[in-house]
């Protein structure tokens, strides 16, 4: 029993130190690719708690963003945190599902009040807005 203690501490002491990697790579790496990729998941970590907590978000996204944020917590993955570059990617992947999904449900001013980090990043990440102002194939565009 005191082996299975001991690597659960080590497990976690891991993981605690990667996210602590995380956060000062994204506060002392200069502006560039490099910072957004080690900026993203904290903000994604901000995010989900700030829109958990928001009154304009309904309650599916809601459920959406907090297992997103559940997922991006847990210890236990898909792919393995140790392994560099490819680590993760599973995380990724499930919150931005979950911000795509919650960017058709929410307004989009909505997120971006909550997303800390560059706007550029959560505006590509969502997509082309659907705004129902965007001119139609009947009406000219002036140029």
């Amino acid at each position: 029993m005191r082996d299975w203690l001991t690597a659960l501490g080590i497990a976690v002491a891991c993981l605690l130190a990667s996210w602590a990697l995380l956060v000062l790579l994204a506060r002392r790496l200069p502006p560039g690719i490099l910072r957004d990729l080690a900026a993203f998941i904290p903000d994604c970590l901000t995010t989900v708690r700030r829109l958990r907590k928001d009154p304009r978000v309904p309650r599916r996204a809601k459920v959406a963003i907090v297992i997103a944020g559940l997922w991006l917590a847990s210890p236990i993955d898909l792919i393995p945190e140790f392994l560099p570059v490819i680590g993760p990617l599973d995380d990724i992947v499930v919150v931005a599902l979950a911000l795509r999904y919650a960017g058709r449900q929410v307004p989009r001013q909505v997120l971006l009040d909550a997303w800390p980090g560059e706007p550029r990043l959560l505006l590509r990440l969502l997509g082309p807005a659907s705004d129902d102002s965007a001119p139609t194939d009947a009406e000219p565009v002036d140029r």
